[in-house]
């Protein structure tokens, strides 16, 4: 008698590399870095989300420079709501991830390139 081999093991998911500014201190020009692990947004996007304060509300809209990303649609499903993708080519804004929950503010956070070794700042 031969046993069925066994399944493979669950791959664990991804964990969002995020890191926020605190809280305190007021409005700033960056909220925290986002280092992505490639250019799939739709892939990359859901660990960010999970991984952010509920304090910054459901998320709704999410602007990124289209040239940091692999094309992608103009809306997702996360967590039974709506998220609208945007892009744009703007020279003013090509590292950074616009997050906007309409009625409650917008987030930005600097983009590290999924090939960079390390955070930026790290020794």
């Amino acid at each position: 008698m031969t046993v069925p081999p066994l399944p493979p093991p669950p791959v664990p998911p991804l964990t969002a590399r995020v890191r926020l500014s605190p809280p305190e201190g007021g409005p700033r020009l960056i909220d925290g870095a986002w280092w992505p692990r490639g250019n799939d947004l739709v892939t990359e996007l859901p660990p960010l989300l999970s991984a952010l304060p509920e304090s910054w509300h459901p998320i709704v809209h999410v602007t990124v420079n289209a040239l940091s990303w692999s094309p992608f649609p103009g809306h997702m499903l996360h967590e039974g709501r709506i998220l609208q993708l945007h892009h744009t080519h703007s020279p003013h804004s090509p590292d950074t991830v616009c997050l906007m929950a309409p009625g409650w503010g917008r987030w930005d956070l600097l983009l590290v390139p999924p090939g960079a070794k390390k955070w930026p700042g790290d020794a």
